[in-house]
């Protein structure tokens, strides 16, 4: 599925923990284009220290969310770069409906045209028990759960064989609630949004994670 020869510019949305980030990283090993994920490239910018650093980790560890105008700018840089010359897969942004509409202003103002949102959706109870039992690497970053994705090795990462793991700060019990809460009120109105303009695709996101990708790439016709 491409978008005038141009490439794939897809969009993965949903409520925080239903698998944007996993299903996003799964696509951009199949089709080879770069996965954006406005969420990471916050926490590396809060990781500097920098002022804008400290502002941004500030807000993400209270689970709340940062303004516009900072991360459309980001975005923006990111998206002239060269790898995203055939396509991008964005997870993360838009999370409100101005943000819909600046990215899609941003975008055509660059000659780029979305050709899907995926929204994957999944019941809160399942969303709370992924997110408080994931955690991960802290030298290569490899993604880890309690009950899904354990190592095969107890307390040795499978990818380099790292013994030290992290789990995010703002990946606690109130936290959560606090981010469903803000995406039922800000980022939902989003999906009908996308809908209207045709570019909207529903994904059950409560199967196995091969299952939930096979699913996307029937939608996206790869492979």
């Amino acid at each position: 599925m491409t978008q005038d020869g141009l490439g794939m510019h897809v969009v993965f949305t949903g409520a925080p923990g239903c698998g944007k980030g996993t299903q996003a990283r799964l696509l951009k090993e199949r089709v080879a284009i770069p996965h954006l994920s406005t969420g990471e490239m916050l926490r590396a910018e809060a990781a500097t220290g920098s002022a804008l650093g400290s502002e941004i980790k500030a807000l993400i560890d209270g689970g709340n969310l940062v303004p516009d105008d900072m991360i459309i700018k980001m975005l923006s840089k990111r998206i002239d770069a060269d790898d995203c010359k055939k396509g991008f897969i964005l997870d993360g942004f838009p999370r409100t409906l101005p943000q819909a509409e600046v990215l899609e202003e941003m975008l055509s103002k660059k000659g780029i045209t979305l050709n899907a949102v995926i929204e994957i959706q999944v019941p809160d109870e399942i969303i709370m028990e992924r997110i408080l039992g994931r955690y991960a690497c802290m030298t290569c970053g490899q993604g880890y759960h309690d009950k899904y994705q354990k190592p095969k090795v107890y307390g040795v990462c499978d990818n380099c064989g790292g013994t030290d793991f992290y789990r995010r700060i703002d990946d606690n019990r109130s936290t959560v609630q606090n981010r469903l809460v803000n995406y039922r009120a800000l980022t939902y109105p989003t999906i009908p949004y996308f809908e209207s303009k045709g570019l909207l695709r529903t994904v059950d996101g409560t199967g196995s994670i091969a299952a939930v990708a096979k699913k996307i790439d029937d939608i996206l016709a790869v492979g």
